[in-house]
């Protein structure tokens, strides 16, 4: 299950990547544009959306991947049952705190769609076309996080200790990972 939730969270990565590219672009031919005396306007706002939304898709990528950073001062110390212990604690905490994000992130959105909001800028975006996504995102994340904690906590119980270090801990070679 983990192992094809990576891979949907590689081609996830993958089109939130294009989608900076594009961000990218759309700025630099703007700033280019300036020196013309010309602008698209609005740039400001669309990379605000952009890296809205690579983060709030992005997270559960990282998480998979290894890529949070942990505080490894005690976790370092100790056998392969403290790592483990300290792991499936910090994942537990992750999902409790992203849960709450995601649960938080509704009344956002569900007030841009019931009042029909559009940003208070020049684009007068909608912002349920940029809410709706973020939201997804989180959702996304929350999903990824309590599926990987509840596997590590089932590795713990389990006493698989190095495995559940290999799936949740850090500074693990990706061969390892396959």
């Amino acid at each position: 299950m983990i192992h094809s939730l990576r891979v949907i969270n590689r081609g996830i990565a993958l089109v939130v990547g294009f989608g900076l590219l594009l961000c990218a672009g759309f700025v630099l031919t703007d700033i280019i544009m300036r020196e013309i005396s010309t602008s698209f306007g609005g740039t400001e706002e669309v990379a605000g959306y952009a890296m809205a939304l690579a983060t709030s898709w992005g997270m559960s990528y990282t998480l998979l991947e290894l890529g949070h950073v942990r505080i490894d001062l005690l976790r370092s110390r100790g056998g392969s049952f403290t790592r483990a212990l300290f792991d499936v604690f910090s994942m537990i905490v992750m999902s409790s705190v992203i849960i709450t994000i995601a649960i938080k992130a509704w009344p956002v959105l569900e007030r841009s769609i019931v009042n029909g909001s559009r940003a208070n800028t020049p684009l007068e975006t909608p912002l349920v076309w940029v809410q709706l996504p973020w939201f997804a995102g989180w959702i996304w994340f929350a999903l990824i996080s309590t599926l990987t904690t509840l596997t590590a906590l089932s590795l713990l119980l389990r006493q698989r200790h190095i495995k559940t270090e290999n799936f949740i801990g850090v500074f693990v070679d990706k061969e390892t990972l396959e």
